[in-house]
This record gives C-alpha cells, structure tokens and sequence, in this order.
C-alpha cells in the first residue's frame, strides 16, 4: 500500500521547493539561535541583578555590566537576523537596565 501526502501539501514537497525545504530549515535554525541568545541575556541580567551594589566590589560589576552588554548586543544581532528590527519589546521582557543599554557595542581594551 503506498501512502501520498494530499494534494494540497504535495506541491510544497516537489523537487522544485526543494529550497523552500531549506528555508525552512535556515529559519528553525534563525529561532533556535535566537533562543539561545535570550537565554544568555536571561541568565546575565539575572547575575547582574542578584548581587547588592554594595556588597560587590567596583570592577566585579563593571565585568557583570560588560558581560551583559555584550550578550545584550550579541542578542539584537540575531534579533535583526531574524528580521525583528525593533528591540523595544525584548528590553520590556528582559528587563534590560539602561546601564547595560548605554554600553551596548562599545569596544573595550583588552
């Protein structure tokens, strides 16, 4: 017995949307990245956020902000990849501080 999708996806599934195939695996990937990235922005923001201003030494802090900045950054790169061009609604969700947004692409000496 053989089994055939019905007509209206056997189109989407010819040889010819053989590329739209690997769109759609290019844009799995897109979201999974993009993910990925919201996570470690998550996760940095939270670090930054758990420790009290003074119990935390001065360049403790400045390395958790730079840290954040730098996944902040690394985060709206993949969000424009994605296509999402305003970065207003992640800054809401994540909570992100304006300290971390003023240092966003900055270039530091190693």
């Amino acid at each position: 017995m053989t089994v055939r999708p019905p007509q209206s996806l056997s189109h989407s599934f010819s040889r010819e949307s053989s590329l739209n195939l690997l769109e759609y695996e290019m844009m799995s990937e897109r979201a999974d990245a993009l993910g990925r990235h919201g996570l470690k922005v998550e996760k940095a923001i939270a670090a930054l956020s758990a420790l009290a201003d003074s119990a935390t030494s001065p360049d403790r802090r400045e390395a958790l902000l730079n840290a954040a900045a730098d996944e902040v950054w690394a985060f709206f790169i993949q969000r424009e990849i994605c296509g999402l061009r305003s970065n207003r609604d992640a800054v809401e969700r994540y909570g992100i501080p304006k300290e971390v947004l003023a240092r966003l692409g900055v270039v530091r000496k190693s």
